[in-house]
């Protein structure tokens, strides 16, 4: 059964519009309750619910809680709280599910749900088709003594930044760093900062003021120039932006220079390698820069791609008994210090790295050439398939001899517009923008 609104990253969409409406909520909520309650062998099971910052989080909050607590579920209310940290408290109590209210870093009128499993980790996707199956059912109510209840967790946030704390080594500190820190007015608001300063950095925070609708805007990890001037303006050594939700990372040195999740992950692999700490390999996604792959060649580290998205980075992660991944976006897995991606813990892993080289993010960057890429996003027809038109697979293995193995080429659908992704990279910036705008060309002549 194909899943008709679960994507890459739980349910997401406009408030206001199916399916992000309290009504579907509750339903989802009363569906996921059921579904965990089998699956877990549990008469009474309990989740907790978190979110970002957005406003409309009180209203699907009130309705998912409504549909869990029908279904017989109880529930713990942690409030603002980031993604990575509702996953971890999932797991320290010991409960069936973790739900996340939160569109990561989409503009305030999008929302979503996510859910993650006792286990910390995103749910499989047979979990999410039962509970679509069990939403084409409807939605019923226990008996009133069957009902759930619900109560509010206390201290989630401080237990949180404990956690993440224990992340860093204990022989370390980051007393010499003076650090800007960019919660891009969401999730992580509360907690990204307290964690540096207490493991001794001054602590500069911006983005650090939610109102419900400026989430993301302007500040963040989309939008990282605010800190770049931060930084700057400060003489800061480093800058930390993360996304609505925390659980991506994008760092800036102290020249205002940008790293991106390709280059980050590589500080914390090369690390783990030279101190012989890397277990097994790395995986990236199909969207990780090819310069990337050739530095782990050189560093005799095994690569592997998982499709784009962080849940298939951490099942090939899994498959392979390996702990680090990633994607360019600023996803990046440290599956030894935290079952699902984690901003705050994955800039003190880049910072482990740092404060025990004693190098600056240009330093330890400095033997990994990142290839150009373009990417172009070009708009087709619902449901038309120009990947298998002779004039696309014409274009592309013309593209590909003209790259003469010295880049690549990728396209894909997007999984929630009608849009086809073009990317193309290599080591020459002027025939990869070439041959991405030809192929971009012969799509937009088969749409008309």
């Amino acid at each position: 059964m194909s899943r008709k609104y679960f994507g890459t990253d739980g349910v997401r969409g406009r408030v206001g519009e199916h399916p992000i409406t309290p009504q579907f909520v509750m339903q989802l909520g009363y569906a996921a309750g059921k579904v965990l309650a089998h699956a877990q062998h549990t008469e009474h099971p309990a989740v907790l619910i978190g979110k970002d910052t957005r406003i409309s989080g009180y209203m699907l909050e009130s309705a998912l809680q409504a549909g869990l607590i029908a279904a017989g579920v109880d529930v713990y209310l942690a409030g603002p709280l980031p993604t990575p940290g509702v996953a971890y408290l999932t797991r320290a109590l010991r409960l069936q599910a973790g739900i996340v209210i939160s569109a990561s870093h989409n503009p305030y009128y999008d929302n979503g749900i996510k859910f993650f499993s006792a286990q910390g980790s995103k749910l499989p996707d047979d979990i999410e088709t039962a509970i679509e199956q069990e939403l084409e059912r409807g939605m019923s109510t226990h008996t009133y003594d069957e009902l759930g209840k619900a109560k509010r967790l206390p201290d989630a946030a401080g237990r949180y930044i404990e956690f993440c704390k224990s992340t860093f080594p204990n022989e370390l500190d980051l007393r010499a760093l003076k650090i800007v820190v960019d919660c891009a007015h969401g999730a992580t608001y509360q907690v990204a900062s307290a964690v540096f300063h207490e493991l001794g950095a001054e602590v500069i925070t911006i983005g650090g003021q939610p109102n419900g609708i400026n989430i993301n805007d302007g500040y963040g990890a989309t939008a990282p120039r605010a800190l770049q001037q931060a930084v700057l303006e400060q003489q800061a050594d480093l800058g930390v932006a993360l996304d609505g939700d925390g659980d991506r990372l994008i760092m800036v040195d102290n020249q205002g220079k940008l790293y991106d999740g390709d280059q980050l992950l590589y500080v914390i692999a090369k690390h783990r390698s030279n101190q012989g700490r890397l277990q097994g390999g790395v995986v990236g996604t199909l969207m990780t820069n090819l310069g990337f792959e050739h530095a782990m060649q050189r560093l005799d580290i095994p690569f592997l791609r998982a499709k784009v998205g962080d849940r298939y980075v951490t099942e090939l992660l899994l498959q392979n008994g390996w702990q680090l991944g990633g994607e360019n976006s600023g996803h990046i897995l440290c599956l030894g210090q935290h079952s699902t991606g984690d901003g705050i813990i994955s800039a003190l892993q880049v910072m482990t790295a740092l404060c025990a080289s004693q190098k600056t993010l240009a330093e330890a960057t400095a033997d990994l050439t990142m290839y150009p890429q373009v990417l172009l996003n070009v708009r087709i027809k619902k449901g038309q398939d120009c990947l298998q038109h002779p004039a696309v697979k014409e274009v592309v293995t013309q593209s590909e001899a003209r790259l003469a193995g010295r880049g690549r080429v990728l396209l894909r659908p997007s999984g929630t517009e009608p849009l086809l992704r073009v990317m193309v990279e290599g080591e020459d910036g002027i025939l990869v923008e070439a041959c991405a705008q030809r192929i971009a060309d012969v799509i937009r002549g088969l749409v008309g």
